[in-house]
Formats: C-alpha cells, sequence, structure tokens
C-alpha cells in the first residue's frame, strides 16, 4: 500500500536527496555572538503565503502542509481554504510561517501535489457542472498516475465525483480480454457466483447490445456499456430496464459527456479527469519577517 508518508518522502528524495544548493548557499545559518544571543545559530524566518492563480476546486492543501512539516516541523502552517472548496484568481489558500530555508526547500514539491491535485478536482467540477441536470454521476478509473491513485480518486470527490473501485482487490470488474480467456459472459458470472458472497456485486463490460442481454440474463449488478453512441446507449438503458445499475465509458469528453448523461446512464467513467488534468495555477510568495 502506498501511504502518503512514502510518497512525499519519494517526492523530496527526488528534490532534495543533494539538497539545495542555492538555498544553503544564500540562506546559511549565521552564528549569533553576545550576552543576550550566547553562541547560537540564527536562521532568518519569513511568511509564505500560496495563493490561486485562477479560479478552481481546491484539492491536496493537507498533502502540502504534510509536505511543509516533513521538511521542518517547526514551520507553523494555517490552512486558509479547506480541500472542496470553490476559490476565485488570487486568493491565499495557505500560510507558512518558519525558516525562510526550509519554506524554499518545500515549495516546489508542495506546489506540484497541489497543482496537480486541484487541477484534477477543477476538470471534475467541470464535468459535473456539466451534467449537473441529469442523474448521472461521474466516476473515475484506474487509469491514474503511478503512486498518486489514492490522492486522485480524493481529488475527483472534492470536485464533486463519485468514488469508483480503487484497485484491482476492491470490486469484481470482467473485462472484454477475461470475457474472451472464460468463453462468454454466462460462464464469467457463473463462476464468479459460485465463489463470491452475496453481498459482493459484479460488473461486465458490454460492447454490443447482445452482450448487455447477456448480462442481464446472467444476473449482474453492474452493467458497463463501453464505447456506445448516445443513441446506443439509450437502446441500452432501456434493454436493462432497471434490472442492473448502468454505466457508459469510453470517448468520454467535455463536449460529449452532456449527450451521454442524457442517455439515462446511472454512472459516468472517465480517465479524462485524472489523466488529462491541467494543473491548477498557485504560487508561494515568501516574505521576510
Amino acid at each position: 500500500m502506498v501511504t502518503l508518508e512514502g510518497l512525499i518522502e519519494l517526492a523530496l528524495a527526488e528534490d532534495l536527496s543533494f539538497g539545495d544548493m542555492t538555498t544553503d548557499i544564500l540562506l546559511a545559518p549565521s552564528v549569533l555572538e553576545g550576552p543576550a544571543q550566547g553562541n547560537r545559530q540564527a536562521q532568518l524566518e519569513g511568511t509564505g503565503v500560496i495563493a490561486s492563480q485562477q479560479p478552481g476546486v481546491l484539492s491536496g492543501l493537507t498533502v502540502a502542509q504534510a509536505v511543509f512539516k516533513r521538511v521542518d516541523s517547526s514551520l507553523a502552517v494555517e490552512l486558509l481554504q479547506a480541500d472542496g472548496d470553490c476559490v476565485g484568481k488570487g486568493e491565499p489558500l495557505m500560510r507558512v510561517f518558519g525558516p525562510m530555508a526550509s519554506i524554499l526547500k518545500a515549495e516546489r514539491v508542495a506546489l506540484n501535489f497541489l497543482g496537480h491535485l486541484s487541477g484534477v478536482a477543477t476538470l471534475t467540477y467541470q464535468y459535473m457542472a456539466t451534467i449537473s441536470q441529469t442523474k448521472a454521476k461521474l466516476t473515475h478509473t484506474r487509469k491514474t498516475l503511478p503512486g498518486l491513485r489514492r490522492l486522485e480518486s480524493q481529488a475527483v470527490v472534492h470536485g464533486g465525483g463519485v468514488p469508483h473501485r480503487y484497485s484491482l482487490s476492491h470490486a469484481v470488474m470482467v473485462k472484454d480480454n477475461h470475457i474472451a480467456a472464460v468463453g462468454s459472459i454466462t460462464e464469467a458470472v457463473a463462476r464468479l457466483k459460485a465463489r463470491l458472497g452475496h453481498t459482493t456485486k459484479i460488473e461486465v463490460e458490454c460492447d454490443t447490445l447482445a452482450q448487455v442481454e447477456e448480462a442481464v440474463r446472467a444476473g449482474v449488478d453492474i452493467v458497463l456499456l463501453d464505447n456506445m453512441t448516445p443513441d446506443q446507449l439509450r437502446t441500452a438503458v432501456k434493454a436493462v430496464h432497471g434490472r442492473a445499475i448502468t454505466e457508459a465509458s469510453g470517448g468520454v469528453t467535455l463536449n460529449t459527456v452532456l449527450p451521454i448523461a442524457q442517455s439515462g446512464v446511472d454512472y459516468i467513467s472517465t480517465s479524462e479527469i485524472t489523466l488529462s488534468a491541467p494543473a491548477f495555477d498557485v504560487n508561494l510568495t515568501l516574505e521576510s519577517a
């Protein structure tokens, strides 16, 4: 299992494995002497403010906070917004106070997480706004960046989407290659039902109306309608007639998601919201104390 702590360690190792040449020279601690100071090292302190450079939906604030604290536990981090909040351009999101060197060392990794995850949340929100007048719900797929699936899934939820299966071990989904290996949808479902408990749902990927009808007869719980046109989706939804949950996938973009949703499907899954989300623009401004 990929942990947040491990992910942050990996990201910091990429950026700081041999230190920060610039910051380590320019902001090296100075030695203060005298009766009041004794003989101690003084670090220049300041405040860094992270602000949005565009409107959107936030995700990854707590991750960015954890990055700063991992670099230097003495840093004081104040969250000015929350994950899932909608913000406008120029709004302050987070304030960090402490050694300026520590803030600078953590800056890029923190902003990378925040920018990417807020980008996912923002694009998800745009999809949800497009289909808001339909019953369809938007969800992600397993097409995520390696190591970032849990965070990207959370970002989808922050943007108004709903979670799909997290991994291969979290749900049963029979895809085309499973069907080809076993021989038929009917045989695949029969084998699964013989081994699974009654609380586990079975989802089957269908490319044709004939497969949809076979899947419903076999007693599946969810029918994944793959790469179908809106007209084909409407026909499939009528054929299912409420006997299973319907999920549309394939060919989903901001331009196509509304007619897909209007077909009457229950869910729409797309990899676009995780793989194609543009980074959310954020920056950090540093001021000395």
